[in-house]
């Protein structure tokens, strides 16, 4: 009696951890991965429900037990490994499931025993965990949730390996009629009971703290944009700076800002205008590296965060910034139409907050500007800004024209 009760309180569980996961996706909005974490839980409870109710003896049990019990581990050691950004190798786990049925086949069909058979599936499951340990150490992330996820896999693998056979060695004959009254089962029961809910509440853990970073991260970010707003910024910056004053290494800040943006919106409207700036946003993305920080800290102002980067290389990182958005079309605008945008750059002296950083930059826009816009001032040369002649689709008397036609 204490068995059935302990093979329905598994799977019962695992049913409770799979509902617990599909809310948890459907509710913030989470990555596929926490989908896939219920998905796996499911498969599992029905595994669990199948051992329960199934004849012990029947040739199709231990198939049928296999199949939802693979395709659960499936789910959940590919979803361990996609939520650090890896991709386990599907193809070794189909060809894993597929000699271990051949096998298991074998097995069932020359013996009444079932030790064999419990002994060859848990290490095909145990091989299956390998291919996501080996898939999840590949991965760079190492915060402590990481560590405890692969120290889980690794557990699950030994599990799998070793419980088997020493359960097996200790029954020494496991008759297939009378399985659900063995110890084996018995020990399975518990085994599986703890390891399901260790896996469930570390798994739940961290799908709580990526909802909870991505709350936080929605109000850091610019809703049309998606770049950090000027608070998240500031921050970011702040922190760059502290960085590079440690590691004694270069940081340069460059702030951008699209010419003639007010006349954008007062003549073509302000969804024109967040067209141009979501374009704007778009290519400054593309452009610069994934260790830079890029923020929108105003309307059409822009600020990049440039790391490891001396005066020289921002500025000509702007440059490539401003030709490439000269010649770039916006379809709100007409294809006649381009806009431009004037920069600021200045690198951080020793010493120096963000406030003196950016006033320097700042001051660096607003003589570019001063000097006819789209053009590049650096705040650390004394040179004169070089003139760049402004193409004729962006001077004041075609906006002028467009003005007169849109009244």
């Amino acid at each position: 009696m204490q068995a059935q009760i302990l093979g329905l309180l598994t799977p019962l569980m695992a049913l409770l951890f799979a509902a617990t996961f599909f809310a948890l996706w459907r509710a913030g909005g989470l990555r596929r991965y926490v989908l896939g974490f219920g998905i796996g839980y499911l498969f599992f409870a029905a595994g669990y429900l199948l051992t329960h109710f199934l004849p012990g003896d029947a040739f199709y049990t231990f198939h049928a037990t296999q199949i939802f019990y693979t395709i659960g581990v499936v789910f959940f050691a590919a979803s361990t490994c996609e939520r650090v950004g890896q991709q386990i190798h599907y193809p070794t786990l189909i060809g894993i499931y597929i000699v271990n049925a051949l096998v298991l086949a074998i097995a069932v069909s020359a013996t009444d025993d079932a030790g064999p058979r419990l002994i060859l599936i848990n290490i095909g499951y145990g091989a299956m965990f390998l291919v996501g340990l080996v898939t999840l150490l590949q991965s760079k992330r190492r915060n402590w949730l990481d560590l405890a996820i692969i120290a889980l896999t690794a557990i699950n693998v030994a599990d799998f390996f070793i419980r088997p056979t020493l359960t097996v060695m200790y029954e020494q004959f496991v008759p297939a009629e009378s399985y659900q009254q063995t110890v084996y089962y018995s020990v399975i029961g518990l085994v599986l009971g703890v390891k399901s809910i260790a896996g469930a509440v570390l798994m739940i853990g961290a799908t709580i703290a990526e909802w909870t970073t991505r709350v936080r991260q929605s109000g850091e970010r610019d809703p049309l944009t998606g770049m950090r707003n000027r608070g998240a910024f500031e921050t970011a910056i702040g922190d760059l700076l502290v960085r590079a004053k440690d590691e004694d290494r270069a940081l340069s800040l460059v702030i951008a800002d699209i010419d003639h943006f007010k006349q954008v919106n007062d003549i073509w409207g302000h969804q024109a205008g967040d067209v141009a700036i979501t374009g704007f946003a778009d290519l400054i993305d593309q452009t610069v590296r994934g260790c830079d920080v890029t923020g929108r800290i105003g309307g059409e102002e822009f600020c990049i965060a440039v790391r490891n980067c001396p005066n020289e290389a921002a500025e000509r990182l702007a440059e490539r910034i401003r030709v490439a958005f000269g010649s770039l079309k916006h379809a709100d605008l007409g294809d006649d139409i381009r806009l431009t945008a004037s920069f600021g750059v200045a690198s951080a002296r020793k010493g120096e907050s963000y406030e003196q950083l950016f006033r320097r930059a700042d001051e660096a826009l607003y003589r570019a500007k001063g000097a006819g816009r789209n053009r590049v001032g650096n705040a650390e040369t004394t040179a004169a800004v070089d003139a760049v002649p402004e193409p004729p689709s962006t001077k004041r008397e075609l906006f002028e024209t467009r003005r007169a036609a849109a009244g």
